[in-house]
Protein backbone atom coordinates (compact mmCIF):
# COMPACT_ATOMS: atom_id res chain seq x y z
CA UNK A 1 0.00 0.00 0.00
CA UNK A 2 1.33 3.46 -0.85
CA UNK A 3 1.56 5.32 2.45
CA UNK A 4 2.37 8.83 0.98
CA UNK A 5 -0.20 11.14 1.86
CA UNK A 6 -0.33 14.15 -0.51
CA UNK A 7 -0.36 17.65 0.55
CA UNK A 8 -4.18 18.71 -0.56
CA UNK A 9 -5.29 15.36 1.46
CA UNK A 10 -3.70 16.43 4.54
CA UNK A 11 -5.69 20.00 3.95
CA UNK A 12 -8.83 18.32 2.72
CA UNK A 13 -8.86 16.25 5.90
CA UNK A 14 -8.35 18.91 8.60
CA UNK A 15 -11.37 21.16 6.59
CA UNK A 16 -13.62 17.95 7.32
CA UNK A 17 -11.62 17.55 10.54
CA UNK A 18 -13.03 21.32 11.16
CA UNK A 19 -16.78 20.54 9.78
CA UNK A 20 -16.81 17.27 12.26
CA UNK A 21 -16.06 19.52 14.99
CA UNK A 22 -18.56 22.04 13.73
CA UNK A 23 -21.17 19.16 13.17
CA UNK A 24 -20.83 18.03 16.82
CA UNK A 25 -21.13 21.60 18.24
CA UNK A 26 -24.14 22.49 16.11
CA UNK A 27 -26.46 19.19 16.99
CA UNK A 28 -25.00 17.50 20.45
CA UNK A 29 -24.68 20.68 22.62
CA UNK A 30 -28.30 22.24 22.75
CA UNK A 31 -31.69 21.68 20.90
CA UNK A 32 -31.04 22.77 17.05
CA UNK A 33 -32.03 26.09 16.13
CA UNK A 34 -29.59 28.31 14.14
CA UNK A 35 -26.99 25.44 14.42
CA UNK A 36 -28.29 23.62 11.64
CA UNK A 37 -27.87 27.14 9.05
CA UNK A 38 -24.37 27.19 10.90
CA UNK A 39 -23.74 23.88 9.88
CA UNK A 40 -25.07 23.96 6.52
CA UNK A 41 -22.77 27.27 5.17
CA UNK A 42 -19.36 25.33 6.46
CA UNK A 43 -20.49 22.14 4.74
CA UNK A 44 -21.12 23.95 1.41
CA UNK A 45 -18.29 26.01 1.67
CA UNK A 46 -15.92 22.84 1.78
CA UNK A 47 -18.00 20.93 -1.06
CA UNK A 48 -17.90 23.82 -3.23
CA UNK A 49 -14.25 24.23 -2.30
CA UNK A 50 -13.39 20.91 -2.99
CA UNK A 51 -15.48 20.50 -6.26
CA UNK A 52 -15.21 23.87 -7.67
CA UNK A 53 -17.07 24.45 -10.36
CA UNK A 54 -17.38 21.24 -12.10
CA UNK A 55 -21.11 20.12 -11.09
CA UNK A 56 -24.02 18.33 -13.41
CA UNK A 57 -27.30 18.38 -13.03
CA UNK A 58 -27.71 22.24 -12.20
CA UNK A 59 -31.64 22.29 -12.41
CA UNK A 60 -32.44 19.59 -9.91
CA UNK A 61 -29.64 20.35 -8.25
CA UNK A 62 -30.71 23.51 -7.40
CA UNK A 63 -34.05 22.99 -6.49
CA UNK A 64 -32.71 19.95 -4.05
CA UNK A 65 -30.23 22.97 -2.14
CA UNK A 66 -33.09 24.96 -2.01
CA UNK A 67 -34.99 22.73 -0.16
CA UNK A 68 -32.41 22.00 1.63
CA UNK A 69 -31.87 25.31 3.05
CA UNK A 70 -35.50 26.05 3.84
CA UNK A 71 -36.11 23.28 5.69
CA UNK A 72 -32.66 23.62 8.07
CA UNK A 73 -34.85 27.55 7.89
CA UNK A 74 -37.81 25.79 9.26
CA UNK A 75 -35.42 24.65 12.81
CA UNK A 76 -34.99 28.86 13.53
CA UNK A 77 -38.19 30.51 12.37
CA UNK A 78 -40.97 27.52 14.10
CA UNK A 79 -40.62 25.46 16.34
CA UNK A 80 -42.91 22.23 15.10
CA UNK A 81 -42.21 18.88 16.89
CA UNK A 82 -43.20 16.63 13.67
CA UNK A 83 -40.98 18.22 11.29
CA UNK A 84 -38.27 18.58 13.91
CA UNK A 85 -38.34 15.15 14.22
CA UNK A 86 -38.57 14.23 10.75
CA UNK A 87 -36.01 16.76 9.79
CA UNK A 88 -33.20 14.99 11.58
CA UNK A 89 -33.48 11.82 8.72
CA UNK A 90 -34.69 14.07 6.26
CA UNK A 91 -32.41 16.68 5.49
CA UNK A 92 -28.73 14.11 5.55
CA UNK A 93 -31.01 12.15 3.17
CA UNK A 94 -31.36 15.25 1.33
CA UNK A 95 -27.93 16.27 1.61
CA UNK A 96 -26.16 12.72 0.78
CA UNK A 97 -29.03 13.28 -2.42
CA UNK A 98 -27.77 16.48 -3.07
CA UNK A 99 -23.86 16.13 -3.48
CA UNK A 100 -24.10 12.55 -4.90
CA UNK A 101 -26.70 14.22 -7.64
CA UNK A 102 -24.13 17.07 -8.50
CA UNK A 103 -21.27 15.34 -8.71
CA UNK A 104 -22.31 12.58 -11.06
CA UNK A 105 -21.65 12.23 -14.67
CA UNK A 106 -24.35 13.98 -16.88
CA UNK A 107 -26.01 11.16 -18.32
CA UNK A 108 -26.67 9.66 -14.75
CA UNK A 109 -30.80 9.02 -14.39
CA UNK A 110 -31.58 9.88 -10.98
CA UNK A 111 -35.40 9.92 -11.22
CA UNK A 112 -35.16 5.79 -10.92
CA UNK A 113 -35.06 3.92 -7.81
CA UNK A 114 -31.08 2.67 -8.85
CA UNK A 115 -29.97 6.25 -7.76
CA UNK A 116 -30.95 5.38 -3.85
CA UNK A 117 -28.80 1.85 -4.30
CA UNK A 118 -26.12 4.60 -5.71
CA UNK A 119 -26.05 6.80 -2.62
CA UNK A 120 -25.73 3.94 -0.11
CA UNK A 121 -22.80 2.24 -2.12
CA UNK A 122 -21.22 5.77 -1.77
CA UNK A 123 -22.03 5.49 1.82
CA UNK A 124 -19.55 2.47 2.37
CA UNK A 125 -17.08 3.14 -0.05
CA UNK A 126 -16.81 6.83 1.92
CA UNK A 127 -16.48 4.39 4.60
CA UNK A 128 -13.77 2.20 3.07
CA UNK A 129 -11.66 5.23 1.93
CA UNK A 130 -11.83 6.33 5.61
CA UNK A 131 -10.28 3.18 7.02
CA UNK A 132 -7.75 2.70 4.59
CA UNK A 133 -6.42 6.81 4.88
CA UNK A 134 -6.34 6.02 8.70
CA UNK A 135 -4.37 3.10 7.54
CA UNK A 136 -2.27 5.03 5.77
CA UNK A 137 -1.51 7.70 8.46
CA UNK A 138 -0.97 5.10 11.07
CA UNK A 139 1.71 3.45 8.89
CA UNK A 140 3.27 6.84 7.98
CA UNK A 141 3.22 7.86 11.91
CA UNK A 142 4.89 4.34 12.91
CA UNK A 143 7.05 4.14 9.77
CA UNK A 144 10.14 3.94 12.05
CA UNK A 145 8.91 1.08 14.17
CA UNK A 146 9.42 -2.79 13.48
CA UNK A 147 6.25 -4.73 11.93
CA UNK A 148 5.63 -6.85 14.67
CA UNK A 149 5.71 -3.48 17.15
CA UNK A 150 3.57 -1.70 14.55
CA UNK A 151 0.97 -4.53 14.60
CA UNK A 152 0.52 -4.64 18.56
CA UNK A 153 -0.09 -0.97 18.86
CA UNK A 154 -2.64 -0.93 16.07
CA UNK A 155 -4.56 -4.15 17.73
CA UNK A 156 -3.90 -1.89 21.14
CA UNK A 157 -5.62 0.83 19.36
CA UNK A 158 -8.55 -0.91 17.65
CA UNK A 159 -9.46 -2.97 21.39
CA UNK A 160 -9.37 0.64 22.97
CA UNK A 161 -12.17 1.47 20.20
CA UNK A 162 -14.33 -1.30 20.87
CA UNK A 163 -13.78 -1.73 24.50
CA UNK A 164 -14.05 1.90 25.97
CA UNK A 165 -17.70 2.03 24.76
CA UNK A 166 -18.25 -1.76 26.03
CA UNK A 167 -16.93 -0.50 29.33
CA UNK A 168 -19.43 2.43 29.63
CA UNK A 169 -22.50 0.43 28.49
CA UNK A 170 -21.36 -2.64 31.24
CA UNK A 171 -20.67 -0.43 33.70
CA UNK A 172 -24.09 1.35 33.25
CA UNK A 173 -25.79 -1.97 33.51
CA UNK A 174 -23.37 -3.54 36.63
CA UNK A 175 -24.35 0.12 38.86
CA UNK A 176 -28.08 -0.95 38.09
CA UNK A 177 -27.73 -4.16 39.17
CA UNK A 178 -25.82 -3.71 42.47
CA UNK A 179 -26.01 -1.29 45.05
CA UNK A 180 -22.72 -1.81 46.48
CA UNK A 181 -21.04 -1.56 43.49
CA UNK A 182 -22.90 1.43 42.32
CA UNK A 183 -21.56 3.49 45.60
CA UNK A 184 -17.77 2.08 44.73
CA UNK A 185 -18.11 3.59 41.41
CA UNK A 186 -20.14 6.48 42.69
CA UNK A 187 -17.15 7.88 44.87
CA UNK A 188 -14.84 7.86 42.31
CA UNK A 189 -13.36 11.66 41.20
CA UNK A 190 -16.67 12.90 39.34
CA UNK A 191 -13.96 13.94 36.40
CA UNK A 192 -13.42 10.38 35.79
CA UNK A 193 -17.26 9.94 35.14
CA UNK A 194 -16.99 12.94 32.75
CA UNK A 195 -14.43 12.21 30.83
CA UNK A 196 -15.78 8.73 30.53
CA UNK A 197 -19.57 9.75 29.61
CA UNK A 198 -18.88 13.11 27.74
CA UNK A 199 -15.45 13.64 26.46
CA UNK A 200 -15.23 10.38 24.90
CA UNK A 201 -18.62 10.40 23.31
CA UNK A 202 -17.99 13.95 21.62
CA UNK A 203 -14.79 12.62 20.24
CA UNK A 204 -15.96 9.81 19.08
CA UNK A 205 -18.96 11.68 17.34
CA UNK A 206 -16.40 14.06 15.34
CA UNK A 207 -14.50 10.94 14.34
CA UNK A 208 -17.54 9.53 12.72
CA UNK A 209 -18.49 12.83 11.36
CA UNK A 210 -15.30 13.54 9.93
CA UNK A 211 -14.73 10.28 8.25
CA UNK A 212 -17.97 10.44 6.77
CA UNK A 213 -17.76 13.47 5.36
CA UNK A 214 -13.55 13.04 4.38
CA UNK A 215 -14.42 9.46 2.87
CA UNK A 216 -17.63 9.99 0.68
CA UNK A 217 -16.68 13.74 -0.51
CA UNK A 218 -12.91 12.17 -1.45
CA UNK A 219 -14.81 8.76 -3.09
CA UNK A 220 -16.94 11.20 -5.32
CA UNK A 221 -14.25 13.06 -6.27
CA UNK A 222 -12.40 10.38 -7.53
CA UNK A 223 -15.22 8.88 -9.27
CA UNK A 224 -16.82 11.81 -10.39
CA UNK A 225 -15.33 11.15 -14.28
CA UNK A 226 -16.74 7.94 -14.31
CA UNK A 227 -19.10 7.23 -17.09
CA UNK A 228 -22.16 5.46 -15.82
CA UNK A 229 -23.92 2.43 -17.79
CA UNK A 230 -27.80 2.68 -18.04
CA UNK A 231 -29.44 -0.74 -18.98
CA UNK A 232 -32.40 -0.21 -20.54
CA UNK A 233 -35.39 -2.19 -19.71
CA UNK A 234 -34.94 -5.30 -21.78
CA UNK A 235 -31.38 -5.87 -20.37
CA UNK A 236 -33.34 -5.86 -16.78
CA UNK A 237 -35.67 -8.27 -17.72
CA UNK A 238 -38.99 -6.13 -16.96
CA UNK A 239 -42.24 -8.19 -16.73
CA UNK A 240 -44.86 -7.07 -19.16
CA UNK A 241 -48.70 -7.34 -18.65
CA UNK A 242 -51.39 -8.29 -21.20
CA UNK A 243 -53.32 -5.50 -21.95
CA UNK A 244 -56.79 -7.70 -22.50
CA UNK A 245 -56.18 -8.27 -18.89
CA UNK A 246 -55.46 -5.01 -17.62
CA UNK A 247 -58.65 -4.28 -19.65
CA UNK A 248 -60.44 -6.78 -17.82
CA UNK A 249 -59.59 -5.67 -14.42
CA UNK A 250 -59.85 -1.76 -15.11
CA UNK A 251 -64.00 -2.43 -16.58
CA UNK A 252 -64.50 -4.42 -13.02
CA UNK A 253 -62.71 -1.29 -11.16
CA UNK A 254 -64.57 1.00 -12.64
CA UNK A 255 -67.97 -0.53 -12.88
CA UNK A 256 -67.98 -0.96 -8.81
CA UNK A 257 -66.11 2.95 -8.44
CA UNK A 258 -68.81 4.83 -11.11
CA UNK A 259 -71.69 3.22 -9.35
CA UNK A 260 -70.44 4.77 -5.85
CA UNK A 261 -69.27 7.79 -7.21
CA UNK A 262 -73.21 7.49 -8.59
CA UNK A 263 -74.60 7.34 -5.25
CA UNK A 264 -72.21 9.84 -3.87
CA UNK A 265 -73.48 12.83 -5.91
CA UNK A 266 -76.77 11.32 -4.90
CA UNK A 267 -76.52 12.54 -1.06
CA UNK A 268 -72.87 13.24 -0.12
CA UNK A 269 -72.86 16.81 -1.98
CA UNK A 270 -75.69 18.27 -0.56
CA UNK A 271 -76.18 20.39 1.58
CA UNK A 272 -77.49 18.23 4.75
CA UNK A 273 -76.57 15.18 7.03
CA UNK A 274 -77.25 11.69 6.16
CA UNK A 275 -80.14 10.90 7.90
CA UNK A 276 -79.27 8.58 11.51
CA UNK A 277 -75.76 10.05 11.48
CA UNK A 278 -74.25 12.66 14.15
CA UNK A 279 -71.25 14.47 12.34
CA UNK A 280 -68.51 12.48 13.88
CA UNK A 281 -70.33 9.39 12.57
CA UNK A 282 -71.15 10.79 9.10
CA UNK A 283 -67.91 12.42 8.38
CA UNK A 284 -65.35 9.65 9.62
CA UNK A 285 -67.50 6.88 8.37
CA UNK A 286 -65.31 5.81 5.32
CA UNK A 287 -63.10 8.40 5.29
CA UNK A 288 -59.61 6.06 6.21
CA UNK A 289 -61.24 3.37 3.80
CA UNK A 290 -61.61 6.20 0.87
CA UNK A 291 -57.73 6.76 1.30
CA UNK A 292 -56.67 3.31 1.05
CA UNK A 293 -58.59 2.64 -2.04
CA UNK A 294 -57.29 5.72 -3.73
CA UNK A 295 -53.92 4.48 -3.24
CA UNK A 296 -54.77 1.06 -4.19
CA UNK A 297 -56.05 2.80 -7.93
CA UNK A 298 -53.08 4.82 -7.66
CA UNK A 299 -50.94 1.77 -7.62
CA UNK A 300 -52.46 -0.40 -10.65
CA UNK A 301 -52.60 2.69 -12.50
CA UNK A 302 -48.59 3.14 -11.97
CA UNK A 303 -48.00 -0.78 -12.77
CA UNK A 304 -50.23 -0.59 -15.72
CA UNK A 305 -48.96 2.52 -17.24
CA UNK A 306 -45.08 1.02 -16.50
CA UNK A 307 -45.85 -2.90 -17.36
CA UNK A 308 -48.92 -2.75 -19.85
CA UNK A 309 -47.43 -3.71 -23.52
CA UNK A 310 -50.69 -2.29 -26.18
CA UNK A 311 -51.45 -4.70 -28.56
CA UNK A 312 -52.93 -2.30 -31.36
CA UNK A 313 -54.13 1.07 -31.50
CA UNK A 314 -57.96 0.30 -30.89
CA UNK A 315 -56.85 -1.42 -27.36
CA UNK A 316 -54.32 1.38 -26.51
CA UNK A 317 -57.16 3.49 -26.77
CA UNK A 318 -59.36 1.28 -24.79
CA UNK A 319 -56.75 1.63 -22.08
CA UNK A 320 -56.21 5.26 -22.28
CA UNK A 321 -59.91 5.32 -21.94
CA UNK A 322 -60.24 2.81 -18.48
CA UNK A 323 -56.97 4.49 -17.05
CA UNK A 324 -58.93 8.30 -17.55
CA UNK A 325 -61.89 7.13 -15.76
CA UNK A 326 -59.95 5.53 -12.79
CA UNK A 327 -58.26 8.73 -12.51
CA UNK A 328 -61.26 10.63 -12.55
CA UNK A 329 -63.53 8.52 -10.14
CA UNK A 330 -60.39 8.08 -7.80
CA UNK A 331 -60.71 11.75 -7.79
CA UNK A 332 -64.28 11.86 -6.90
CA UNK A 333 -63.45 9.51 -3.58
CA UNK A 334 -60.50 12.09 -2.62
CA UNK A 335 -63.39 14.93 -2.55
CA UNK A 336 -65.71 12.65 -0.87
CA UNK A 337 -62.94 12.44 1.66
CA UNK A 338 -61.84 15.65 2.02
CA UNK A 339 -65.32 17.06 2.33
CA UNK A 340 -66.37 14.47 5.29
CA UNK A 341 -63.00 15.58 6.62
CA UNK A 342 -63.78 19.41 6.56
CA UNK A 343 -67.46 18.32 8.16
CA UNK A 344 -65.58 17.03 11.44
CA UNK A 345 -63.35 19.70 11.76
CA UNK A 346 -66.07 22.47 11.47
CA UNK A 347 -67.74 20.07 14.45
CA UNK A 348 -64.88 19.39 16.36
CA UNK A 349 -61.85 21.53 16.25
CA UNK A 350 -58.74 21.22 13.90
CA UNK A 351 -55.34 19.08 14.82
CA UNK A 352 -52.13 18.28 13.22
CA UNK A 353 -53.01 14.98 11.77
CA UNK A 354 -56.62 16.58 10.40
CA UNK A 355 -54.62 19.51 8.53
CA UNK A 356 -51.70 16.60 7.50
CA UNK A 357 -54.28 15.10 5.85
CA UNK A 358 -55.92 17.61 4.22
CA UNK A 359 -52.74 18.29 2.78
CA UNK A 360 -52.14 14.72 1.43
CA UNK A 361 -55.81 14.35 -0.24
CA UNK A 362 -54.29 17.68 -2.18
CA UNK A 363 -51.06 15.91 -3.14
CA UNK A 364 -52.71 12.84 -4.85
CA UNK A 365 -54.99 15.17 -6.33
CA UNK A 366 -52.07 16.75 -7.88
CA UNK A 367 -50.31 13.58 -8.64
CA UNK A 368 -53.62 12.33 -10.07
CA UNK A 369 -53.53 14.95 -12.06
CA UNK A 370 -50.37 14.91 -13.35
CA UNK A 371 -50.65 10.99 -14.15
CA UNK A 372 -54.22 11.32 -16.31
CA UNK A 373 -52.16 13.80 -18.73
CA UNK A 374 -49.60 11.20 -18.89
CA UNK A 375 -52.13 8.91 -19.78
CA UNK A 376 -52.06 10.72 -22.71
CA UNK A 377 -48.92 12.24 -23.44
CA UNK A 378 -46.61 8.99 -23.04
CA UNK A 379 -43.46 10.95 -23.29
CA UNK A 380 -43.89 12.63 -19.70
CA UNK A 381 -41.79 10.65 -17.32
CA UNK A 382 -44.01 9.56 -14.17
CA UNK A 383 -41.35 9.80 -11.21
CA UNK A 384 -39.03 12.85 -11.80
CA UNK A 385 -42.23 14.14 -11.05
CA UNK A 386 -43.76 12.51 -8.21
CA UNK A 387 -39.97 12.85 -6.89
CA UNK A 388 -40.08 17.12 -7.25
CA UNK A 389 -43.48 17.35 -6.32
CA UNK A 390 -43.00 15.04 -3.13
CA UNK A 391 -40.05 17.16 -2.22
CA UNK A 392 -41.73 20.67 -2.71
CA UNK A 393 -45.19 19.15 -1.00
CA UNK A 394 -43.24 18.52 2.06
CA UNK A 395 -41.13 21.87 1.77
CA UNK A 396 -44.27 23.74 1.39
CA UNK A 397 -45.63 21.52 4.65
CA UNK A 398 -42.44 22.83 6.53
CA UNK A 399 -42.37 26.33 5.32
CA UNK A 400 -46.66 27.00 5.67
CA UNK A 401 -45.96 26.85 9.55
CA UNK A 402 -49.23 24.20 10.20
CA UNK A 403 -49.20 24.97 14.10
CA UNK A 404 -50.14 28.44 13.24
CA UNK A 405 -53.14 27.39 11.10
CA UNK A 406 -54.49 25.18 13.52
CA UNK A 407 -54.33 27.79 16.34
CA UNK A 408 -55.69 30.61 14.11
CA UNK A 409 -58.44 28.07 12.57
CA UNK A 410 -59.65 26.86 16.11
CA UNK A 411 -59.77 30.39 17.67
CA UNK A 412 -61.57 31.84 14.77
CA UNK A 413 -64.31 28.71 15.92
CA UNK A 414 -63.92 29.78 19.31
CA UNK A 415 -65.08 33.21 18.55
CA UNK A 416 -68.29 31.39 16.63
CA UNK A 417 -68.70 28.43 19.08
CA UNK A 418 -67.38 29.45 22.21
CA UNK A 419 -65.84 26.01 21.87
CA UNK A 420 -62.26 25.42 22.10
CA UNK A 421 -59.79 22.50 23.39
CA UNK A 422 -57.02 24.36 25.30
CA UNK A 423 -55.29 20.69 26.47
CA UNK A 424 -54.60 20.18 22.92
CA UNK A 425 -53.22 23.70 21.87
CA UNK A 426 -51.08 23.47 25.16
CA UNK A 427 -49.99 19.93 23.87
CA UNK A 428 -48.69 21.89 20.57
CA UNK A 429 -44.91 23.59 20.62
CA UNK A 430 -44.59 27.03 21.31
CA UNK A 431 -47.33 28.34 18.84
CA UNK A 432 -49.57 26.40 20.84
CA UNK A 433 -48.52 28.48 23.63
CA UNK A 434 -48.69 31.64 21.45
CA UNK A 435 -52.63 30.83 20.53
CA UNK A 436 -53.56 30.17 24.25
CA UNK A 437 -52.16 33.35 25.39
CA UNK A 438 -54.46 35.24 22.73
CA UNK A 439 -56.81 32.97 24.16
CA UNK A 440 -56.32 34.61 27.58
CA UNK A 441 -56.45 38.03 26.07
CA UNK A 442 -59.86 37.38 24.60
CA UNK A 443 -60.96 35.87 27.59
CA UNK A 444 -59.17 35.96 30.85
CA UNK A 445 -61.78 33.75 32.89
CA UNK A 446 -61.94 30.85 30.84
CA UNK A 447 -61.37 27.93 33.16
CA UNK A 448 -58.17 26.72 33.75
CA UNK A 449 -56.40 28.98 31.14
CA UNK A 450 -54.19 31.36 33.83
CA UNK A 451 -53.38 28.18 35.88
CA UNK A 452 -52.05 26.28 32.28
CA UNK A 453 -50.21 29.83 31.60
CA UNK A 454 -48.71 30.12 34.56
CA UNK A 455 -47.48 26.23 34.61
CA UNK A 456 -45.86 26.99 31.17
CA UNK A 457 -44.47 30.78 32.74
CA UNK A 458 -43.03 29.30 35.28
CA UNK A 459 -41.68 26.42 33.59
CA UNK A 460 -39.92 28.52 31.41
CA UNK A 461 -38.50 31.40 33.90
CA UNK A 462 -36.51 27.89 35.43
CA UNK A 463 -35.26 27.11 31.72
CA UNK A 464 -33.57 29.77 29.69
CA UNK A 465 -32.34 29.07 26.39
CA UNK A 466 -29.27 30.41 26.35
CA UNK A 467 -27.12 28.13 24.43
CA UNK A 468 -27.18 30.14 20.65
CA UNK A 469 -27.32 26.64 18.73
CA UNK A 470 -31.20 26.69 20.19
CA UNK A 471 -31.94 30.10 18.98
CA UNK A 472 -35.50 30.50 17.46
CA UNK A 473 -37.92 33.37 16.71
CA UNK A 474 -40.80 31.87 17.31
CA UNK A 475 -39.43 30.65 21.00
CA UNK A 476 -38.28 33.68 22.05
CA UNK A 477 -41.00 36.12 20.77
CA UNK A 478 -43.23 33.75 22.66
CA UNK A 479 -41.03 33.53 25.75
CA UNK A 480 -41.23 37.29 26.03
CA UNK A 481 -44.77 37.59 25.28
CA UNK A 482 -45.77 34.59 28.25
CA UNK A 483 -43.05 36.72 30.91
CA UNK A 484 -44.71 39.56 30.28
CA UNK A 485 -48.09 38.30 31.37
CA UNK A 486 -48.92 39.24 35.16
CA UNK A 487 -50.82 35.89 36.37
CA UNK A 488 -51.76 33.72 39.49
CA UNK A 489 -51.64 30.76 40.67
CA UNK A 490 -55.00 29.53 41.80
Amino acid sequence: MDTEIKKNEWLFMLSCLGLGILAEISFFHAWIGVSYLVFLTGFYLVVFVRFRQGFNHRKIGLLVMGCIWLLAASYVLYDNTLFYLLNIAVIPFLLLFHVVLITSPGNLKWGKPAFVGRMAAKIWQGIAYSMQFSGRVFKLVFRNMDESTTQTVKRVLIGLLIGLPLLGIITGLLMSADAVFEEIVLSMPQFIFELNLEIIFRTLAVLVFTSLFFGILQVLQINRRTPIQEKNDEENGTISWNGITAVTILILLNAVYTLFTAIQFTYFFSDGLQEGYTYAEYARRGFFELIIVTLINWTILICCLKLVREQGAKMKLVLQLMYSLLVIVSGVMLVSAYQRLSMYEAAYGFTMERILAHAFMIFLIVIFTYTLIRVWFERLVLLHFYMIAGLVFYTALNVMHIEQIIVDENLERYERTGKIDIHYLDALSYTGVEGLIELYKMNPNYPELENMLYGRQQMMRDNPLDDWQSFNFTKKEVREQLIGLDLEQY
